[in-house]
């Protein structure tokens, strides 16, 4: 993406009549990093296809940009929970092959399906997609979902047989065309547990009865993130690439340098307010943290309005290079650090604060604070904070 790509991106919202002044708060997003690990994913999957899962706005990074981005670097599927979301990505101007795979009966099949978006079918809806392909005189590519084990969407094996006789029939009146069939693990981050063996193995036994039912498949897929890091025979056609697209890590313990996986996201605001207190200074909501001695407190202009969660204090804010804990509750709008004493207020006031991400800690450091995960910290922050696009602004992040 050139430099006037990223002038339009980073633009404010066509109409708005007062240009940015400086900024309060920001998600700083790399796509370089998101180039860098859809080559490396890709380059330890081949000939295995990526398909760059985008849902949720891509994960908080903005899922336009990242699709961009990621069909740039060699993935050749983008991955969206919902039909919405792959629409808008098509008025955006994204021609990539798409799957879209949670519906319900209001979605919106007619227009996803002359938007030439693949759907994922779990059973239930077969007939509604049949419908709305009757409806625009166009056959839908289905993918056959089916629960392996975690207990979600997808056809059960008791089901299958039903589910490939009725498909069957509609694929024969030309409503429609089964060119996928795939399934989603539950524990791939845990790799040593059992489980994933026994849902490889049933996954296995889908595509046989898949494939005795008469259907010729394109593509099969069930690797995650984990698996596509840890389990080289579940790639398959396709593989499916979440949290590490993203540049995260989804093994507790281990760091995405590991995989050669870059975090995209930096999430950075500024102090807004630096005053000195006495010994006993009770600090925000509920009053859960006293001070222990004369300090002074430095307000962050961030809160959980903003996507921080309220429960994660301790968590890290970074500043000139030094890491200061959260102290008390975290607001709607801000929380508050302890800097001690040996500080100068002026040197504070107004520097910048890294939540994490290049220069400060990971997400998954935040996550801890919270007891939640990486995934979360990042598909959290609201659309209160701008998004920033840059290309290879930083280094490599650790987490």
């Amino acid at each position: 993406m050139n430099s006037e790509s990223l002038e339009e991106i980073n633009a404010p919202e066509a109409g708005d009549t007062a240009p940015y002044i400086g900024w309060e708060r920001r998600a700083v997003i790399d796509l370089s990093a998101i180039r860098s690990n859809v080559k490396q994913v890709a380059d330890l999957v081949a000939p295995a296809k990526v398909m760059a899962v985008v849902k949720a706005d891509g994960y908080g990074h903005g899922a336009l940009p990242v699709a961009t981005a990621a069909l740039e670097a060699g993935a050749r599927w983008i991955g969206c929970a919902h039909v919405a979301e792959a629409l808008a990505l098509r008025e955006a101007g994204i021609e990539a092959p798409m799957l879209a795979w949670l519906h319900t009966n209001d979605t919106p099949f007619e227009k996803a399906i002359s938007e030439g978006i693949d759907l994922g079918v779990s059973g239930w809806d077969l007939e509604l997609i049949a419908a709305a392909a009757q409806a625009v005189q166009t056959p839908a590519r289905i993918h056959l979902k089916v629960d392996t084990g975690l207990g979600r969407n997808g056809s059960t094996m008791a089901d299958l047989p039903s589910l490939l006789e009725r498909a069957a029939k509609f694929q024969s009146e030309g409503l429609l065309r089964v060119v996928g069939v795939f399934s989603h693990l539950a524990v791939a981050d845990e790799p040593e547990r059992p489980e994933t063996d026994l849902q490889l193995e049933v996954f296995d036994q889908a595509i046989e009865m898949v494939e005795a039912a008469g259907f010729n498949l394109e593509m099969r897929h069930v690797a995650n993130t984990p698996a596509i890091l840890s389990r080289p025979d579940s790639h398959h056609e396709m593989v499916r690439l979440g949290l590490g697209l993203y540049g995260l890590s989804p093994f507790e313990g281990e760091t995405p340098a590991t995989y050669g996986l870059r975090p995209a996201m930096k999430l950075v605001t500024k102090v807004a307010n630096v005053k000195k207190v006495n010994n006993g200074q009770g600090v925000s909501y509920g009053l859960r943290y006293l001070t222990a001695k004369e300090t002074y407190l430095a307000l962050i202009p961030m809160g959980y309005a903003d996507g921080l969660p309220r429960v994660a204090t301790g968590a890290p804010v970074t500043i000139h290079g030094k890491t200061y804990p959260v102290r008390g509750t975290i607001a709607m709008d801000q929380c508050v650090i302890d800097l001690g004493l040996d500080i100068d207020p002026a040197e504070f006031l107004g520097a910048e604060a890294i939540i994490f991400g290049e220069g400060g800690e990971s997400a998954t450091t935040w996550a801890h604070a919270a007891n939640t995960i990486n995934y979360e910290m990042v598909t959290r922050i609201s659309p209160r904070v701008p998004r920033y696009y840059v290309e290879g602004t930083w280094g490599q992040a650790g987490d």
